[in-house]
């Protein structure tokens, strides 16, 4: 699969602690979907490797509302400077081999 390439705000969503994510675009989901068949590693959840601004990690989609949630590591959220109601420029490869 190649890169996914977006602009998305990033949201807080509470769980069992707070957590920062970036929406997909709908856009991409069916796309994201075909390729979880093969990469996911249970209950929808999807290896990934992105990068937001210069900062490439691996992280994981999360599957919410039908669509993916990307989460930005609080490492991320540090080096990039962002925060909730920040766009950010993302871009993601599915798996954890490779780059952004």
């Amino acid at each position: 699969m190649e890169a996914i390439d977006f602009e998305s705000a990033i949201i807080e969503w509470r769980g069992p602690a707070p957590f920062l994510f970036a929406a997909i675009p709908d856009e991409h989901v069916g796309a994201l979907r075909h390729a979880a068949m093969t990469a996911s590693y249970g209950w929808g959840v999807v290896p990934v490797v992105a990068r937001v601004g210069a900062t490439q990690f691996t992280t994981s989609l999360f599957p919410r509302d039908g669509g993916y949630l990307l989460a930005i590591k609080l490492a991320v959220q540090r080096a990039e400077g962002v925060g909730p109601g920040d766009r950010v420029a993302v871009s993601l490869r599915v798996g954890r081999d490779g780059k952004c």
